[in-house]
Parts: structure tokens; C-alpha cells; sequence
């Protein structure tokens, strides 16, 4: 008899768990609480439009660690079209000042310039430890069960990131953009506005372009509807089990060992190894009832500072409306949307760049800002409905102002608000990448594995500062290589 495992959560950081554990021979079935798969890698459809939540961008679109993992799930396969942008962000200010990054670092870097020569050997500087952050190199084996052997091997080869890291690896964006003592107004208003107002790792900023710049961090065309749903075909395939609409109240225990979940029905699904992907905070405080803690999870969770949550307001617009960057962002901190003071500006990301997101000569276009979860917390339905049509009437006059006339071409609205997230996913605090990175814990993880707690590993995006997709399938593959260390058997994994 093969042995059972029971993993909470559909979203990437499940299915990844799910296919690496059905690959591996177990009975493997996945718990989701949605009626989809895909957790914060989603999107909906209105009226032909489609309007997506997640995806951007994604990391290991072309080689390494992360790229074998999407091969190996079935995000990339012969079929899958990737697009890479020229430009990864256009800023303007109210003033209609306008500020490029360009996804080269070598384009980015005369640009810089030609704006900013008095500023010449501190942008030289930057990008240059830009282009070393390039080198950094995922593991494809778990902590648990590397050597020193396997860091050593690495040295070589990473030896100027680890330099870059041990420089600025306590640095805030702000302390960072101090030492490099830039003298451009320009150049000082934009990094400042974005990046110098929060404790916010200076080193997310330097890793920022890294990826880009090797072309590995493409755009996967269809967005995140379909490549969850790729992954899902890929489960089901190798023999899964995926229950929608279903809720785990409890990880049943009995001696320290997980046996399985129960249900919020009231049903038991007994198993040999419980995978949690899903809600950090859900899963240890709540359906393990704050047993199992050590002292950096509770301090990682009593003073991490989380993601401030988002709201989305999708267009459909019955027009094409080109755009030479995929995402513009204004820097203006004196605006508001509905309620939300925007205290880091808004986006607006136009897909024509997309043709599956609307339907022919029509343009999918997304506004999104941060929203402060203590404004939507104790929201009562009334207040509720009466905020998203502020929200809808507001983020219509800032698009206007980005393309004036756009209003009369507008066929739908949608307003995705912290609440809408939390109901379907149950993410703390709607904080939909788990903890911002810092400076403090950028280079910080916590454990898979719970003191004192056996056959249960954590999986996903809150055992990482920063979170994001490639982080959460790489745990899935993970926890699975540590149950087939456990069975002592051969971790085994497939391209096909």
C-alpha cells in the first residue's frame, strides 16, 4: 500500500507539493478551500475580459533551479509562449515627469546617464552590483538535506553576490540610495518615492533587474488562470486528487505525529504525512492551535512586517489601447482612492500586450494601489458597498488622466478589494506575498519542519520574506524530497 499524503491548500506552493508527491508514488490529494485551484495565482472573466490577480512576471522563465521546476509541473512546456519586455516600468509623477527602468541593466544604465551625468560613477556603481545580484543561483535540494559539499561547490561561482549581500545586506533602500549619494533631484525624487519611505530590503531593490536582464524572468502569455490551470492537469494526470470547496478546520495529531486533517463538514481524511501550504498564521495558530511554535516563528509573526494589501480595479475597455510599457506607476503621494490615502501611488498595468486577456480590439487594463487591511477589518456590508463605488468613480478619473477620453470605452468594472482575498484564500491580513523583506530578514527563512512535530512540513511563500511564485513551488518540491528522505526512498521527478 502506498502511503497518503494530504496537502491543505491548491495554490502553487500545493500543487507543486502535489505533483511532486503523486510523482513519487504516493496517494497524494490536495484540500482547497476555493472552487479553483491557484490560490493568489488566479484571475476571473468578465463579459470576454479577463482580469488578472497575480502574474507579472515570472522568475526562471529560461534556466535554473526554478525554470526545471516549471518544466518539471508543467508551467513551461512546448506550447507555452513567453514574453519578454523591453521596458519593466514606466513612473510618472502628477507632473506628468516621466522616469524609465529598462529590463537591461546595460540600457538602464546609459539612460540613467544621458539624464543624469553628475551622477555617473553612482550609477555605475549600482548596476554594477545589479548585474552581480544575476549570479545568484537557487538550490534545487532542501536545507535539510544539503552538505557542505554543495555550498562549497557554489562558492566559486557566487562569490561576488555573497559580497554584494554581506555589503548591503543590512541596508534599508534608503540607507543604500544615501551611500551611493546621488546628487540628481530627479533621480533621488523617483528612488526615494518608491522604494525610501518603509523599512524595505536594499537588496530586493538590487536583485530587482538581475533576472531580467538574463531574459529569465518573462511574462508567461495567458497570465495566471491557465498556468495554474496547467499544473492541475499535470496533477491529475500522474493520479492527484484535488476537493474543492473544502475547508481544513484541524491537523489532526495523535503523539506528535500528524495523521491528517478534519474538515470544517466535519469529515476525517487520515494520512501519513500532512503538507501545509497553505495560510502561514491559519495553519500554526489555528488549525494546530499554536502547539507547535518556535521562538523565530513567533517572532517572525509578532514582528515581521507583513505586505500591505491591495486593491484591484479591472477595466474592459472596448478599444485597443497600446502601450510601449506594461506597467506605469505613479509616484504621487497626494491622491487618494476611496478612503485609501495613496501613500505609494497607484499602477496600472494595460495587457494589449496580451491578446488572450480581452477579446479582439478590446484592452484589458489594471489599477492597483495599497490599501492598509485596518481599513477593510471591521468593514460592515453597507460601508462595503458604499467604498467600492467610491473606489470604482475614483480609479476611473485616474485612468482618464492616463488616457484622457478612455471613459466612454469603458464596458466593465471590476473592484477587488483586501476582502475579496482574505474570502478566498485566507491570507492574514490580505497580505497577499506573506512578510515584506526588510533589512532585518531579507536573507531569513523559516523552518518547514515545526519543533516537536512529526510528518508535517510547511510549504509556500511564508517560510520566505518576500514570497512570490517561484519561492512556493520550490518548498512544494522540497517538503516532497524530505518525506522521500523520511520513506527512504529516491526522490524521483519528470520533465515530460
Amino acid at each position: 500500500m502506498s502511503k497518503k499524503v494530504v496537502i491543505i491548500g491548491g495554490g502553487i506552493a500545493g500543487l507543486s507539493a502535489g505533483i511532486y508527491s503523486a510523482m513519487n508514488g504516493f496517494e497524494t490529494r490536495i484540500i482547497e478551500m476555493h472552487d479553483v485551484a491557484g490560490g493568489q495565482c488566479t484571475a476571473w472573466d468578465r463579459k470576454g475580459y479577463r482580469f488578472d490577480y497575480c502574474l507579472h512576471w515570472l522568475v526562471g522563465t529560461t534556466k535554473g533551479a526554478f525554470h526545471e521546476i516549471w518544466k518539471e509541473t508543467n508551467v513551461l512546456n512546448d506550447k507555452t509562449e513567453i514574453i519578454d519586455h523591453e521596458i519593466h516600468s514606466q513612473i510618472m509623477d502628477d507632473a506628468g515627469n516621466e522616469f524609465i527602468i529598462y529590463s537591461n541593466i546595460d540600457r538602464w544604465e546609459k539612460y540613467l546617464v544621458d539624464i543624469a551625468p553628475e551622477d555617473k560613477e553612482s550609477i555605475r556603481k549600482m548596476c554594477i552590483d545589479m548585474r552581480k545580484s544575476a549570479l545568484l543561483e537557487p538550490f534545487a535540494l532542501a536545507p535539510e538535506l544539503r552538505n557542505p559539499l554543495d555550498y562549497l561547490k557554489i562558492l566559486p561561482r557566487m562569490l561576488p553576490v555573497f559580497n554584494v549581500i554581506r555589503k548591503f545586506g543590512r541596508l534599508t533602500c534608503s540607507e543604500y540610495f544615501d551611500r551611493l549619494n546621488f546628487k540628481s533631484e530627479r533621480i533621488k525624487s523617483v528612488f526615494f518615492s518608491m522604494y525610501g519611505n518603509r523599512d524595505f530590503s536594499a537588496l530586493a531593490f538590487i536583485f530587482m533587474l538581475g533576472w531580467f536582464n538574463q531574459k529569465n524572468a518573462g511574462y508567461i502569455k495567458g497570465g495566471s488562470y491557465p498556468l495554474a490551470q496547467r499544473m492541475v492537469d499535470k496533477f491529475n494526470g500522474l493520479g492527484g486528487k484535488l476537493s474543492v470547496r473544502k475547508r481544513v478546520e484541524n491537523i489532526i495529531v495523535e503523539n506528535n505525529v500528524a495523521k491528517g486533517v478534519l474538515l470544517s463538514d466535519g469529515t476525517k481524511i487520515q494520512a501519513d504525512y500532512v503538507i501545509s501550504a497553505a495560510d502561514g498564521y491559519s495553519t500554526i495558530f489555528s488549525m494546530l492551535d499554536g502547539h507547535y511554535i518556535s521562538k523565530e516563528i513567533d517572532f517572525a509573526y509578532k514582528n515581521w512586517e507583513l505586505f500591505t494589501p491591495i486593491v484591484q480595479v479591472s477595466f474592459g475597455i472596448n478599444k485597443v489601447i497600446p502601450s510601449d510599457s506594461p506597467i506605469l506607476i505613479n509616484i504621487s503621494k497626494d491622491n487618494s482612492i476611496g478612503n485609501t490615502k495613496l501613500e505609494n501611488g497607484y499602477s496600472v498595468m494595460n495587457y494589449s500586450f496580451d491578446t488572450t486577456m480581452a477579446p479582439e480590439g478590446k484592452t484589458t487594463i489594471v489599477l492597483r494601489y495599497d490599501s492598509p487591511w485596518k481599513l477593510w477589518e471591521k468593514m460592515d456590508a453597507k460601508e462595503y458597498k458604499g467604498e467600492k463605488l467610491l473606489i470604482q468613480k475614483d480609479a476611473t478619473a485616474y485612468l482618464e488622466k492616463v488616457y484622457p477620453g478612455i471613459s466612454e470605452f469603458i464596458e466593465v468594472i471590476d473592484v477587488a478589494t483586501p476582502k475579496t482575498d482574505v474570502s478566498y484564500t485566507g491570507v492574514k491580513d490580505g497580505a497577499y506575498e506573506g512578510f515584506m523583506p526588510s533589512k532585518t530578514n531579507m536573507m531569513k527563512s523559516l523552518k518547514m519542519q515545526l519543533p516537536k512535530l512529526q510528518n508535517f512540513y510547511m510549504a509556500g511563500q511564508w517560510l520566505f520574506p518576500g514570497g512570490g511564485l517561484p519561492p512556493s513551488a520550490q518548498t512544494g518540491k522540497w517538503a516532497v524530497q524530505l518525506i522521500c528522505k523520511k520513506e527512504k526512498q529516491e526522490f524521483v521527478f519528470n520533465k515530460g
